[in-house]
C-alpha cells in the first residue's frame, strides 16, 4: 500500500479525500490548511498532490521543500473535488501498472 499526501483543499473534504485514496489502496495524509506541526511530516510518499486554488504560495513552498523530486510524483489540479481526485489516482494508478 502506497502513500499519497494531499495539501490543500477542503477541510469539510477531508474524511471524503481519505476514504478515496483507501478506495485505490492508498494511505493518505491530508493537509487542507497551514498547521503547526507541518514542517518535517510528509515523509517520503509516492504521490504528492497540490490543489492548487484551495492553498497559499507559503504552504507549497514549505512542502515543496520536504519532497524528495527523484521519489515522489508531483501533480497539480485547481479543483479540489472527489472527482479530481478520483481522475489524479485513475492517471496515477495507469501510468503504475
Amino acid at each position: 500500500m502506497g502513500q499519497v499526501v494531499i495539501i490543500g483543499g477542503n477541510e469539510c473534504m477531508e474524511c471524503r479525500y481519505r476514504k478515496i485514496c483507501k478506495e485505490y489502496g492508498f494511505r493518505s495524509k491530508i493537509y487542507a490548511k497551514t498547521a503547526g506541526g507541518f514542517q518535517g511530516k510528509i515523509g517520503t510518499p509516492e504521490l504528492v498532490i497540490f490543489f492548487t486554488g484551495a492553498v497559499s504560495h507559503k504552504m507549497v513552498q514549505n512542502a515543496m521543500g520536504q519532497i524528495q523530486t527523484d521519489r515522489t510524483q508531483i501533480v497539480r489540479s485547481r479543483s479540489a473535488g472527489a472527482c479530481a481526485l478520483r481522475s489524479i489516482l485513475d492517471e496515477y494508478r495507469g501510468k503504475a501498472v
